[in-house]
């Protein structure tokens, strides 16, 4: 859960308090797991949530952009992507800016869709796909700037 923490924040001590502020939900709301679906998943969305809560609270989208300011996508050498490891590729997401970030693991890692990123951080749904475009270029160029 520690992992799920740091892909939404990128300091280790605040994702570990995240992580124990899970834990604590997950002990005194024990009793709402009803068996359906995996325990994992259960699970996992608490942790989620508490690192949305900690982002909201934090208001890391402040500076968000509309759609309309993004560049157009840089693609990376296939190659370049093909020689990454897992371990760079996280790390590269962990330093993505906070709001590209949260987007990003909402979007790509964990599945939600625009409204529901926009209904969640309290942003618009064009606001969300800005914030997802600009961590890909960001991370494209990222890529690109490590094999060159």
């Amino acid at each position: 859960m520690l992992a799920v923490c740091l892909r939404y924040v990128n300091d280790k001590e605040t994702a570990r308090d995240l992580m124990q502020d899970g834990f604590i939900k997950v002990f005194t709301s024990i009793d709402t797991y009803t068996g359906s679906g995996a325990f994992e998943g259960w699970l996992r969305k608490i942790f989620v949530n508490c690192a949305l809560e900690y982002l909201r609270r934090s208001d890391v989208l402040r500076e968000s952009t509309d759609l309309d300011n993004t560049a157009e996508l840089v693609q990376p050498d296939s190659n370049a992507i093909s020689d990454l490891s897992a371990a760079e590729l996280m790390q590269l997401v962990r330093d993505l800016p906070a709001g590209f970030r949260t987007v990003f693991n909402m979007f790509a890692v964990e599945g939600y869709s625009h409204k529901e990123i926009s209904e969640v951080l309290g942003i618009t749904e064009s606001t969300s796909r800005s914030q997802y475009t600009r961590a890909k270029q960001w991370l494209q160029k990222k890529i690109k700037e490590l094999y060159e």
